[in-house]
């Protein structure tokens, strides 16, 4: 019969199958390992849940896991300007279009547009976000519509 390798008592065959160690509070504390989870966006409806190991690393790494709903892992901020070589054309900045145009208001804050298009990110529909934020759900579709339009989502 297998022993534990901290206390030496006598383990079960069932435990013996999988673990080195008995089920004492000491002896558990000193052998047992956490384990680290990581969670993966796979749809709106839920995440699933994995224990990170090699082979999960590896996945995630290649892109397995990749959000559809967005063009990068984690963030929806742009990448950061490509630097420029002294062969790299530049383009002209395009003037204003309407240089008259007055800056346009919102019936939101900027804090609540941030929140909601974190919200977003995170999956959560425009009446859970409208709830949290205390808006109209048209209000927060709105938020998130004009993010889109920018380029901002």
């Amino acid at each position: 019969m297998e022993k534990c390798v901290t206390c030496g008592k006598e383990l079960r065959p069932e435990r013996a199958k999988k673990y080195d160690y008995c089920m004492s509070r000491a002896c558990q504390e000193k052998n047992a390992k956490p384990l680290t989870m990581v969670a993966i966006g796979v749809n709106k409806a839920a995440e699933q849940y994995m224990i990170l190991d090699e082979h999960t690393k590896d996945e995630l790494a290649s892109g397995k896991y990749h959000d559809q709903r967005r063009g990068s892992f984690g963030t929806s901020l742009p990448s950061p300007p490509a630097t420029l070589t002294p062969n790299t054309p530049t383009k002209a900045p395009r003037p204003n279009p309407r240089p008259d145009a007055k800056p346009v208001r919102h019936p939101w804050s900027q804090r609540q547009q941030r929140l909601a298009l974190l919200y977003n990110e995170q999956g959560l529909r425009p009446d859970e976000i409208a709830q949290k934020l205390k808006l109209s759900t048209y209000t927060v579709t709105q938020i998130i519509l004009n993010a889109r339009s920018r380029g901002k989502l």
